[in-house]
C-alpha cells in the first residue's frame, strides 16, 4: 500500500477508512470520508480499501455536502 494522496486507505490498527491527504513527518494523514479531523497513520499500518468501502465513503461525503448545501439554502 503506497498511500497515494487522494486515494482511500484503511488504518489496520483501528479498521478506519480514510482519504489520504498528505505525508508529514513519516506518517500518512488520513481524513474520514464523511469529513472530520485527520489522523496520522504509520505507512506500515496502511491497508488497501476495498472498492465497496471506498464507494460507501464517497456516498457519505456526497450526502454530507448535499445536507450542508440544503441547510444554507433554506429561507
Amino acid at each position: 500500500m503506497t498511500g497515494e494522496i487522494g486515494t482511500y486507505a484503511v488504518d489496520v490498527r483501528s479498521g478506519r477508512i480514510g482519504e489520504v491527504m498528505a505525508r508529514v513527518g513519516g506518517y500518512v494523514q488520513l481524513r474520514p470520508g464523511g469529513g472530520g479531523r485527520e489522523w496520522d497513520c504509520p505507512p506500515a499500518e496502511l491497508g488497501e480499501a476495498a472498492p465497496d468501502e471506498v464507494l460507501r465513503e464517497k456516498v457519505r461525503r456526497l450526502n454530507r455536502d448535499a445536507r450542508s448545501r440544503a441547510a444554507t439554502e433554506l429561507p
